[in-house]
């Protein structure tokens, strides 16, 4: 009885510190990303500042790049739709930018 304690206890502690070691790991503090409209530089850090779920952007769960689905398999929507549906739906509630040039510098 005492064994599977232990055991159990040992597992726990794994568990745990594997959990803490994939929460620290917020990914790059900012993105850019070069498009024909200007790059746009998507600070991660202060968006994550505003918003704690990251499942709102990364709904798949797994933290892949965007760009992995959206114009990577035919069924998930285009990028550039993708991205102004989410971020601009975002920005009108936080006002933040809606414009073009708001987040697309050349």
């Amino acid at each position: 009885m005492k064994k599977m304690l232990v055991l159990l206890a040992i597992v726990a502690l794994v568990a745990t510190s594997a959990f803490v070691a994939v929460a620290q790991d917020k990914g790059p503090a900012s993105i850019k990303m070069e498009v024909k409209m200007g790059d746009v530089t998507f600070d991660h850090a202060k968006h994550q500042g505003i918003e704690a779920d990251c499942a709102v952007c990364h709904h798949t769960g797994d933290y892949a790049k965007c760009k992995s689905c959206h114009g990577g398999k035919p069924d998930a929507p285009k990028s550039k739709k993708a991205y102004h549906k989410l971020c601009k739906d975002c920005h009108k509630k936080q006002s933040g930018p809606t414009k073009c040039k708001g987040c697309h510098v050349k």
